[in-house]
């Protein structure tokens, strides 16, 4: 009960404090330029945004945010990514989307993001839901999360003192995002390697790209850095899969773009003395802001003046439609990622002063990507995860 009237608190004050709204409805502009529709992380995240309370229409407002001007606000649907996965889960989101649809269209909304797992709720082209809003534009916000996503790779690997000889394992290769982010590392020198859980779809990535693919983790061998690009709960890192994959002498590097986190935070927090962890995918700009400023961005688990990429790639678009009249954008398929997408992101992301965001790892920043570990800290803290495995199995 408690939550529930806290985040209503929560929303009734960003109302009450978003004075750009209450400017632009008396200027006679619409409320809202974009609209961010996602699911939600998990059941936490569910009790955290609705408490014991179901919204009425299956959809409420989340945070509110300005990107120069350009005005953004996240819709979430009170559905978890793992109901998603079901039949009856999808049916259930693809409702409740074209009624959060309905409701952005109603507010003025031009830009419309399909965000987290959302993405191919609606196919592959989105065909369904452009045909029922043909004046909307959808976007998966996939181009700039690989943008974004690569750059933070690249910093990574260099700050890690990582050479183009070392060896990278992409999780869930055969994804969107697993995709280019494997391109990118071929086309960069390194030895890649994929993991994933569906034979088929590594087979099919295979044809492609002719790298070493497993569908085992055990199988895999050891590696410099992860990057991890599926939250599939088959193919999570796990303290045994960290252990399998690391050099003995070695912390190991990921890199993780999912959401929910691949390698999630009761994970890390058994692991950390042997992983050096970074959120990623993820923009920051000066010229970003949340009404209600780090107690908004703190619920996303987002730093100051930071967004996921694909809330940055929505809301881009519509200042380089909309106010930069670069209207043949309107003609683009954004729920591909292509060279052209992700070159006229680059170019708009420039002109917004939008760049990768800070290395974080769930809300604290990363100061260090030294992969050389602390012999003293390192045993004791594997002193103390085997006393804590001997006595579980002592129970």
């Amino acid at each position: 009960m408690w939550a529930a009237i806290l985040v209503t608190l929560w929303r009734w004050t960003m109302a009450v404090l978003d004075w750009r709204c209450h400017w632009r409805v008396l200027t006679g502009r619409a409320k809202v330029d974009v609209v961010i529709i996602t699911n939600i992380r998990d059941e936490q995240e569910r009790h955290l945004f609705w408490g014991s309370l179901r919204p009425k229409h299956g959809h409420s407002d989340g945070a509110r945010i300005y990107l120069n001007g350009v005005a953004g606000r996240i819709r979430g649907i009170y559905v978890t990514a793992e109901e998603l996965l079901s039949k009856s889960g999808r049916q259930l989101a693809k409702q409740q989307f074209i009624n959060a649809v309905k409701w952005a269209d109603q507010r003025g909304a031009k830009v419309v993001l399909l965000a987290a797992s959302t993405k191919r709720l609606f196919g592959r082209d989105g065909t369904e839901l452009k045909a029922m809003f043909p004046h909307i534009l959808f976007t998966i916000g996939d181009n700039g999360t690989a943008l974004l996503l690569c750059q933070d790779i690249a910093q990574a690997l260099h700050q890690a003192k990582l050479s183009s000889n070392s060896r990278v394992l992409v999780v869930g290769p055969y994804g969107i995002l697993g995709t280019e982010v494997t391109k990118f590392l071929l086309q960069q020198g390194y030895d890649v390697v994929g993991f994933g859980t569906n034979p088929t779809l590594l087979n099919e990535f295979s044809s492609n790209f002719p790298i070493e693919l497993h569908s085992e983790i055990q199988h895999v061998g050891k590696v410099d850095a992860v990057i991890a690009c599926t939250h599939s709960q088959q193919a999570k890192l796990t303290v045994d899969a960290i252990e399998l994959l690391r050099h003995v002498d070695k912390k190991l590097l990921v890199i993780d773009v999912a959401e929910p986190a691949n390698l999630d935070a009761v994970t890390y927090a058994r692991c950390e003395h042997v992983v050096v962890r970074q959120d990623a995918g993820n923009a920051w700009s000066p010229e970003l802001r949340f009404v209600m400023g780090r107690i908004s961005s703190g619920m996303l688990n987002l730093p100051p003046n930071s967004v996921f990429g694909c809330f940055a790639e929505s809301m881009t678009l519509y200042n380089a439609i909309y106010r930069e009249h670069q209207h043949t954008l309107l003609t683009h398929n954004w729920f591909y990622v292509n060279r052209l997408n992700i070159a006229v992101l680059s170019y708009n992301f420039d002109v917004l002063k939008v760049s990768s965001a800070p290395a974080y790892c769930f809300g604290q920043k990363l100061t260090s990507f030294c992969l050389e570990r602390d012999s003293t800290r390192m045993k004791t803290a594997e002193r103390d995860l085997g006393q804590v495995g001997n006595a579980a199995l002592s129970t």
